[in-house]
């Protein structure tokens, strides 16, 4: 086990990764049980990681930050021939799909909060919008989540090849936040500092539902 002190992946990066992972499947399962509690309150958890590894991307560690995968269109053509990458995390693939991730989950979670059964769950902005917006915003999720199982397949065959075919430690590296050839450049930020930006993302949440119109009483 590498003894570096400057890992590639910092704590809460790693926790967000695997958070994620058992987030995506429980939301599923909810959904096909019909247990709406249990998918209500997995899509809240959703958009407070997202939110928290958004800010995370700008005053997180160096590795964890946009700005260091994010590249553009000319890096990523220089990539595909074969000129390697210039950060020693995401590869400039990884980089735009880190950040279509967070986007997609941003907008399936989002779009939820809008979504009914009819009969016994509305989500907490279902009465915020007319019945036209309702019904986008059930496509939308719908569309969100199938393209959110595309990707991760994606993901998972992209982590075989890099693992099995090219010996990279990627795995290794998510769990235990470095590797051999996968180690950090900087020491990573104070893992507080994550937990606080949750909290005032969870915060943030809860004051903007608290906010959404209630239902109008009828005798």
């Amino acid at each position: 086990m590498p003894t570096s002190t400057k890992p590639l992946w910092d704590m809460p990066t790693r926790i967000f990764h695997w958070l994620i992972v058992c987030c995506l499947p429980l939301a599923w399962w909810s959904a096909d049980q019909e247990r709406y509690d249990v998918h209500q309150w997995t899509g809240y958890t959703v958009l407070v990681l997202v939110g928290s590894r958004i800010v995370w991307g700008f005053i997180g560690s160096r590795h964890s930050r946009f700005t260091d995968f994010m590249v553009g269109p000319a890096r990523v053509r220089a990539y595909l021939r074969g000129q390697g990458s210039s950060s020693v995390g995401h590869n400039p693939l990884g980089g735009w799909s880190v950040l279509l991730l967070l986007s997609l989950l941003l907008v399936q979670a989002t779009s939820g909060l809008f979504n009914s059964d009819d009969v016994l769950f509305s989500g907490p902005l279902y009465y915020w919008a007319d019945s036209g917006f309702r019904d986008a915003m059930g496509v939308v999720h719908d569309v969100a989540f199938n393209g959110l199982l595309a990707l991760v397949c994606l993901h998972v065959l992209a982590v075989l090849y890099h693992q099995l075919k090219r010996k990279e430690k990627l795995l290794q590296a998510m769990l235990r936040g470095s590797a051999i050839g996968r180690v950090g450049t900087e020491a990573p930020a104070p893992w507080w500092r994550a937990v606080i930006i949750a909290l005032l993302v969870g915060l943030a949440l809860w004051w903007g539902l608290a906010q959404a119109p209630q239902p109008s009483l009828s005798w």
